[in-house]
């Protein structure tokens, strides 16, 4: 079997076939993109299932109540949310349009928990018609909305106050969530946080079963974890003075994975361990109750399932300096590397295991100098046609592309011993015109 670059980033059916052509799923990538064209994104069902289980019986055997909630906005599709519901793994979502795709799937509405900074009156209305089962609320305009549509449904929503504990998740600013000069999250130092649960507690209409908070993502150490929450559950114990008795606590989460392999991301096993022992650690110290705890992971499920494949067009060298190679894809589909810096690894799909000739920069076709997928890659020789497929594009990538210079975003192929399935087609140019008005 050829010898595969950066195999611990690939998913992990990832292997070559007799044609000397990288296979996810059992099924040879340059044929899904002979069939359904490129850009097109691959996701490997195995591995998404794997990650789930890895989640869910890491965290049960270290805090036996324990509740793992994937977080959509690094990826959803009513196919992905059947997956999640045999797995028992629940859903976050951010806002109406990630829960229209749940209920899509009939996504048990119980297992459901909708987060977000800004949640207007038709979002939340309609999350309490579907009979949503948590809601993380995290302004106090949004006590006041949310207890006011309770009122009106004639229901009591369970909920979660999402607190800042000021504390740093040692990532890229851009989302590094726990920090107090941030829009997430009522801050615990300044006594904001006291002010959101004597006010939430106040309210007929709402059930405040606990505290959430996040700190970033992704994050590579257990540390900020650590500091953050024995510091939490210190505000939890405080907080007993004014009638909160919490059942629910979640840290969140921004489980890291790997994008380039001299970056490895942490097990799962250790992030459980030291979570675990904190919570337990901090109730037993406060005389806290055991919570039930929610863990937030979304990235860390899905991304290293996914797989972008792009064909390689023209080239372009610049003597001592670089070489481009271009592709049919770029930032219109994945935006991280020019939002974020983002790094990723790329193998040549139909010669994974051909020798490496130098390094390649990954240019998009996007009318921008920042388009560019991937710096410096060590590649073999390519050419006009080439398939090439960058690891680890599963989360974020599809959710946050967008139609810029008016291009088509990708379809999305579900993988699975040897059977490729659509779970999204190509958009089309009618996709683009439909919301015009002439």
């Amino acid at each position: 079997m050829t010898e595969i670059p950066n195999l611990d980033l690939l998913p992990m059916t990832a292997a070559t076939n007799d044609a000397g052509h990288l296979t996810i799923g059992g099924c040879d990538v340059v044929s899904l993109a002979e069939m359904y064209g490129t850009p097109l994104y691959v996701y490997d069902e195995h591995t998404i299932r794997s990650m789930c289980r890895e989640f869910v019986s890491g965290f049960e055997s270290e805090y036996a109540d324990s509740h793992i909630s994937y977080s959509s906005k690094a990826f959803t599709n009513p196919a992905l949310a059947q997956i999640l519901e045999e797995e028992h793994v629940g859903i976050d979502v951010v806002t109406g349009g990630e829960l229209a795709i749940v209920r899509a799937a009939n996504f048990p509405a119980s297992d459901l928990n909708f987060h977000g900074n800004n949640k207007d009156r038709v979002e939340l209305e309609e999350a309490l018609d579907y009979g949503i089962g948590l809601i993380t609320i995290d302004s106090m305009y949004e006590i006041d909305l949310l207890d006011d549509v309770a009122r009106q449904k004639g229901v009591t929503q369970q909920v979660l106050l999402r607190v800042s504990p000021s504390i740093d998740g040692r990532t890229h600013p851009l989302t590094s969530t726990g920090v107090l000069d941030q829009k997430f999250g009522f801050p615990i130092e300044t006594g904001q946080a006291e002010e959101a649960v004597r006010h939430a507690l106040t309210k007929s209409n709402l059930d405040v079963a606990g505290i959430h908070f996040h700190l970033g993502s992704p994050l590579f150490e257990l540390e900020p974890y650590t500091q953050a929450i024995p510091y939490v559950l210190e505000f939890v114990a405080k907080m007993r003075e004014h009638g909160l008795e919490q059942r629910i606590f979640s840290p969140g989460g921004g489980f890291a994975i790997g994008y380039v392999s001299d970056t490895p991301p942490l097990e799962i096993s250790e992030y459980a361990a030291a979570i675990g022992a904190s919570v337990k650690e901090a109730c037993d110290r406060l005389g806290l109750n055991e919570p039930r705890l929610i863990l937030e992971p979304g990235r860390a499920i899905i991304g290293r399932a996914g797989v972008a494949l792009y064909t390689v067009g023209g080239a372009k060298e610049i003597p001592g300096v670089r070489t481009y190679v271009s592709v049919d894809g770029g930032m219109g589909d994945n935006i991280r590397p020019a939002l974020y810096g983002a790094g990723y690894s790329v193998i040549k799909a139909n010669g994974p295991g051909e020798p490496v000739i130098g390094d390649v920069t990954i240019a998009g076709k996007y009318c921008e100098s920042g388009d560019l997928l991937v710096k410096d890659a060590p590649l073999p020789a390519l050419e006009t046609g080439d398939v090439l497929a960058i690891a680890a594009s599963g989360a974020y990538c599809l959710s946050m592309a967008s139609n810029y210079n008016m291009s088509l975003r990708p379809a999305v192929v579900l993988v699975n011993d040897g059977n490729a399935r659509l779970i999204r087609r190509r958009e089309t140019y009618e996709d683009l015109l439909a919301p015009s008005i002439l």
